[in-house]
């Protein structure tokens, strides 16, 4: 029987819609919606089973959007040892034709021994590929990663993080778990796991507030997201209950600079989320946000947005008489997106 998504009901289908946590190899497993932490995660859980059963297993990685022909061919003929294959395929909203013709011939016909993982973020690029796996071509199951935009499925996610590791959580820590990290469900996760690490017996809203309540950089990291977004007038609101909860200007520039020094890593560059987050020492997580982070920007207002950001870090260090203006100039220039 076809599992429920992660808070999102899977389109219909002929084959098994499993959520990402509980996937399961097949000989291709079709990965989709926009929810990156979610698809990195059910991607990671194919491999770590299919490594489980043999030790000896080959992994591949291919970037459709940028597709040399016969690549999933070769990839997936029979090696010398034999040994069982584990292709992941990126970028399938962004695929070629090449890729794309080559997937549907694959489809008749799949490899024995090998698990084809296609990442598909969204869009109706390589939807003939996606109705044809869907319509059971291939043998394959789909594992659908929707955003979790309300806050009930956040907490359905917060549940389960617990659950998983055989830990309690009162509803009252859930609540405020959820509301202290309302923008990245990876910050979210992240913080589950340093409850996990750092703390003994159930976890409860007295232990949430001690790590997260007016915690400098989780307000810092919101007022960042809203600045970087646009919204100038949500991250000065921000700003002010941060200083006015005791947060101190200096881990608020820093956090700031974190996701700005990660845009301008990845402004311009080519290539897969995986590969630039092996080439830029980053999670593919980051690489999705720093990617959706950019939309609007130039390299000229990326260039502004930098200086302005050293020019407030001196001058909440001591170079300037009021800290709080020099971050109030600081927001103004990232929420403009660096425009003259």
């Amino acid at each position: 029987m076809a599992a429920r998504g992660s808070g999102t009901k899977a389109p219909a289908a002929s084959i098994p819609q499993l959520s990402w946590h509980s996937v399961t190899p097949a000989p291709v497993v079709l990965v989709t919606g926009p929810e990156a932490l979610l698809a990195e995660r059910a991607i990671r859980s194919v491999r770590e089973q299919l490594r489980a059963a043999d030790p000896a297993l080959e992994v591949s990685d291919i970037d459709a959007g940028a597709y040399a022909p016969g690549e999933l061919l070769t990839l997936a003929s029979p090696s010398l040892f034999a040994e069982p294959r584990l292709i992941r395929v990126d970028q399938v909203e962004k695929c070629t034709d090449a890729f794309l013709e080559e997937a549907l011939a694959y489809l008749s016909s799949p490899a024995d021994d090998t698990v084809v993982v296609l990442r598909h973020a969204g869009g109706v690029r390589g939807k003939k590929l996606l109705d044809a796996i869907r319509a059971g071509t291939g043998g394959g199951v789909e594992v659908v990663c929707a955003e979790l935009k309300r806050d009930s499925d956040r907490s359905d996610f917060v549940t389960a993080e617990f659950r998983t590791a055989k830990r309690k959580a009162t509803p009252g820590a859930i609540r405020a778990l959820v509301s202290a990290f309302t923008d990245d469900l990876a910050e979210l996760a992240a913080a589950c796991r340093q409850l996990l690490s750092d703390t003994d017996g159930d976890i409860t809203e007295a232990v949430v507030d001690r790590y997260y309540a007016g915690r400098t950089e989780v307000t810092a990291f919101a007022v960042a997201d809203a600045a970087i977004a646009g919204r100038t007038g949500e991250a000065l609101g921000l700003l002010r209950h941060a200083l006015a909860s005791g947060s101190d200007p200096v881990p608020m520039v820093a956090a700031f600079a974190m996701k700005v020094r990660t845009m301008a890593k990845l402004a311009g560059a080519r290539g897969s989320s995986n590969d630039l987050a092996r080439q830029f020492g980053l999670q593919a997580w980051q690489v999705d946000r720093a990617r959706r982070d950019l939309q609007g920007w130039t390299d000229e207002g990326l260039a502004r947005a930098i200086q302005a950001l050293a020019t407030a870090d001196a001058q909440v260090k001591g170079a300037g008489r009021d800290p709080v203006f020099a971050l109030e100039r600081m927001i103004g220039v990232i929420a403009s997106r660096g425009a003259a």
